[in-house]
């Protein structure tokens, strides 16, 4: 018969009890007897001071309702707190009218010691309490009675038991005991009890009744005035129609005081999602989603949010905002060499920002016709085109920014040059007979192609032909498959008059990771004369 949030004072009758249980169990001495009259007392005591208090409670709230004008809501809160006070005053003065009975078993007390005559009679606790073998005993009506009253009090007080009176299968205190679960309410507190240790229990009964009585009281007591909110904090506050304005523009705003009640718990919701309250202010916070732009990049949206709260006396209130703004679309910077243009099958690196969006730009990024690559920074990217268009989509946080579309250009094809003791050959002038003894053979790239994409721009000449032609035919021939080949046979054979031609076979190109691709060869050749 407890539970709850308890004052000290009902931890100490809950002590209290617990000891008288715990000397039910003993062989009782007449010290004992004399202790269980020693609990009584105090929880007899306790019971009166709080009897009184509660009285107190039930003329506070009086005075409250008189002096707030007798409001309707407010009087059928004293009409309710009057029904409790009734209630428990009929419950105690039942339970002392069986503890009269129980003195009157005793003996009544001795004036002399001021002890009980009988105080160990358990035979007559039994038959009063218990009633013999048929169970008739008052124990079985008071059970009905505290139930009943427990069942009263959770109309005005939620956090009541269900009920006061409990078996020993309902009671967690000895439900674990196998002797002691089988009894029903009469049995587990009157059985084999003598009469001082029974009136301790039925002081214990009176002062659960009277705390359940309490914790009522004081919830009446807060629905006084309960309908109308009182606002312990006042602020002011401003809502601009923008925070951002030009020069020479107007800047509008409205000033205005708000409050918020201690008492009240709102919950809030935007646009049916619910949000976070904090000092009665609800955190508004969402991630703007692209929209119709008009022309001049701006898309006119609302939210919609609504404040809800229950006040004490359970009515629910709804107020409804609706806000409109303005989603501004956002402008992608792009960073290359050369921003309208891709090369085929290169790394060409993008830096892609979006300044209006600052720390919470939260780039990914997907193409059509091509293959992305996310880089190590925020807002890089490499992009390969597969194909002759490519379109780049741009998302922050899983919301479209925007897209662009690029035109894709074939890699310039590289020049072919031939070196001679690291000098180019003029292929116009010719050089002196016998030629070189070893030639270079290289490929420059594009200089524009060079300067975008560095490291796509690597080649090498793999294979390759060196003729000595004499006339209209060659007379000799050496293979090339690296930079450099050694013409030292052309070199003896070779007259004035003679002409070397170089007949390049493949080119492979380095990309930028680090793979080769061979370069369509076009037959191109480089011819010089032997002078």
């Amino acid at each position: 018969m407890a539970g709850g949030r308890e004052t000290p004072r009902q931890k100490m009758i809950g002590m209290m009890y617990l000891v008288l249980t715990a000397m039910l169990a003993l062989n009782v001495s007449s010290a004992i007897l004399l202790k269980f009259q020693f609990i009584d007392d105090s929880l007899t005591t306790v019971n009166t001071k709080t009897n009184k208090d509660n009285s107190g409670v039930l003329s506070g709230i009086k005075a409250t309702v008189d002096e707030s004008g007798n409001r309707p809501q407010d009087v059928r809160v004293v009409e309710n707190a009057e029904a409790v006070r009734n209630q428990t005053n009929q419950m105690v003065a039942y339970i002392r009218g069986l503890r009269e009975a129980l003195v009157k078993e005793a003996g009544g007390q001795d004036p002399e010691t001021g002890g009980y005559k009988n105080p160990e009679n358990n035979e007559r606790v039994n038959m009063l309490m218990i009633g013999g073998p048929g169970k008739g005993g008052k124990a079985y009506e008071l059970e009905k009675k505290l139930n009943s009253y427990a069942a009263f009090l959770r109309q005005y007080n939620p956090n009541a038991p269900a009920k006061l009176a409990l078996s020993g299968e309902e009671d967690v205190r000895v439900q674990k005991n196998k002797t002691q679960r089988k009894k029903d309410f009469a049995e587990i507190n009157f059985e084999e009890t003598p009469i001082v240790a029974a009136l301790a229990t039925l002081a214990q009964m009176e002062s659960e009744v009277l705390k359940y009585e309490a914790e009522t009281l004081s919830q009446l007591a807060q629905k006084v005035g309960a309908d109308i909110i009182k606002f312990e904090n006042i602020f002011a506050m401003a809502s601009a129609e923008s925070k951002t304005v030009a020069a020479g523009t107007k800047y509008k705003a409205e000033m205005f005081l708000a409050a918020s009640s201690d008492a009240v718990t709102p919950t809030m919701t935007v646009d049916g999602r619910p949000i976070s309250v904090k000092n009665g202010k609800g955190q508004i916070e969402f991630t703007a989603t692209a929209g119709n732009y008009d022309a001049e990049g701006n898309a006119k949206k609302t939210w919609k949010g609504q404040v809800r709260f229950r006040q004490a006396n359970g009515r629910d209130t709804t107020f409804t905002v609706t806000q409109e703004y303005v989603v501004a679309k956002p402008v992608m910077q792009i960073q290359s060499a050369s921003i309208n243009s891709l090369y085929f099958n290169c790394g060409n690196e993008l830096n892609i920002q979006v300044p209006a969006l600052g720390a919470t730009y939260d780039p990914s990024f997907s193409a059509s016709g091509a293959t992305v690559v996310k880089g190590a920074k925020k807002g890089f990217l490499t992009i390969i085109p597969t194909s002759r268009q490519v379109k780049l989509n741009v998302s922050s946080g899983g919301n479209p920014i925007g897209s662009q579309d690029f035109t894709v250009k074939l890699v310039p094809r590289p020049r072919v040059v031939a070196l001679a003791n690291g000098r180019p050959v003029d292929v116009v002038k010719g050089m002196p007979s016998p030629g070189p003894r070893t030639l270079t053979v290289q490929a420059i790239p594009d200089e524009s192609f060079k300067n975008q994409l560095p490291k796509d721009a690597r080649y090498r000449v793999t294979q390759y032909t060196v003729y000595l032609v004499r006339g209209a035919r060659p007379v000799g021939q050496v293979q090339g498959t690296g930079p450099n080949v050694s013409l030292g046979n052309l070199a003896a054979q070779a007259r004035p008059g003679d002409r070397i031609a170089i007949d390049v076979r493949e080119i492979r190109r380095m990309n930028y990771r680090d793979q080769t691709e061979v370069v369509p060869s076009d037959n191109s050749s480089i011819t010089f004369q032997l002078n």
